[in-house]
């Protein structure tokens, strides 16, 4: 998957590889949670029981790989600062895939016009809602507060992918952004 092979690259270049065995786990999880990062123990847990779908389990590996990159280029400060937590939703709502207008389609969310915006925004606040024990007022604050700032952070990126082809094209820009600077 372009989006994991990018992400996965971009963390080797900040100093931290990530080996399969160690950083990914599969297990059972209550209620319809699909994956998460735990950043105790730097890891991705994907939940075998509520993914069904090659493209899902793409998604969520690309959503928690994004978590995995701001952990490590970052220093997110995941239990204190909801802040930081709201800027790696929004920013993993943006860049995975997870509001692109099929998934928000099959979601039945339709509009046209600051639409992607929207989706991002919702499924952050969800996101924290999910894993911090704060009341929707805080959660939609945090993010209200970062939105600009997160949204528009596209690293590794360079771009919002919205589709495969998006994804290897910054994957191959990512690869070759130093080719430039070497030729000087």
């Amino acid at each position: 998957d372009p989006y994991a092979q990018l992400l996965l690259e971009a963390m080797k270049q900040s100093g931290c590889t990530v080996f399969n065995d160690r950083h990914f786990s599969c297990e059972n999880c209550d209620g319809c949670v699909s994956g998460g990062f735990d950043a105790a123990t730097s890891q991705i847990v994907l939940c075998q029981n509520n993914i069904r779908q090659q493209s899902h389990m793409n998604r969520v590996v690309t959503h928690e790989l994004i978590h995995a990159f701001d952990h490590c280029r970052a220093h997110v400060d995941w239990f204190k600062n909801v802040k930081h937590l709201a800027c790696s939703e929004i920013r993993a709502a943006n860049l995975s895939g997870d509001c692109t207008l099929m998934n928000e389609i099959a979601r039945f969310k339709f509009g046209l016009k600051g639409h992607h915006q929207t989706c991002v925004r919702d499924r952050a606040i969800r996101s924290i809602l999910a894993v911090r024990k704060v009341s929707k007022e805080t959660a939609e604050k945090a993010v209200d507060e970062v939105f600009d700032a997160c949204f528009n952070d596209l690293e590794p990126f360079g771009r919002i992918p919205h589709s495969k082809a998006d994804a290897r094209r910054a994957y191959r820009d990512f690869q070759n952004r130093d080719r430039y600077n070497a030729n000087l």
